[in-house]
């Protein structure tokens, strides 16, 4: 099974559609989605490496927009905001995070844009909590922009050497990949 999602997102990232699956996958995981963009976005620069700086300013232009999306639903539709956060299963995080999201709330959107924690929970949270609007489109464009870039600088200068051995080891780094996610989701519920 991993192995032919594998094969399908590598499809995806060589076809005529896959900037636009980008750009939705990236604006749709800033505001409600669960998946990330990286894992469109990586195949896309092994695919066509001379286009990964690009993919990466799409990938990182949609994310920012999707944000803004989080954002106004946590701002102007709060019983939704909450609602989606209940969904995803933060709303008790959200409840523990605003004393301190007020407080910190500059490096809640930086460390949030910046992880492979869910930039949704902040996007929505800094919406509700009416955090200044100006500066979370500056951080999220900085740290958005700062995730992209240095995924497509890393996949396009060691991606190609490094493929054979992904393919080779394609559940190693499915399984490690797994773990990091689980453990920014961890990390995320002691925050």
């Amino acid at each position: 099974m991993i192995r032919r999602l594998y094969h399908w997102t590598m499809r995806l990232a060589a076809s005529r559609h896959a900037t636009k699956a980008m750009a939705a996958v990236s604006f749709a995981e800033s505001s409600f989605f669960p998946v990330p963009p990286d894992v469109v976005l990586a195949p896309m620069v092994l695919a066509r490496p001379d286009r990964a700086y690009f993919y990466a300013a799409v990938c990182t232009l949609a994310s920012v927009l999707g944000g803004m999306l989080g954002y106004v639903i946590g701002y102007f539709l709060e019983p939704v905001g909450i609602w989606m956060l209940g969904q995803m299963g933060k709303a008790e995080i959200f409840a523990r995070s605003q004393d301190v999201f007020n407080r910190y709330g500059v490096w809640a959107v930086v460390i949030g844009g910046f992880t492979p924690l869910p930039y949704k929970v902040v996007t929505i949270a800094s919406g509700i909590f009416a955090f200044s609007f100006p500066l979370f489109i500056a951080l999220s464009v900085v740290t958005r922009g700062a995730r992209y870039f240095m995924i497509a600088y890393v996949v396009r200068t060691f991606g190609p050497a490094m493929l054979p051995v992904i393919e080779r080891r394609l559940l190693t780094f499915t399984v490690l990949g797994i773990m990091l996610l689980v453990g920014g989701f961890l990390l995320l519920r002691l925050l």
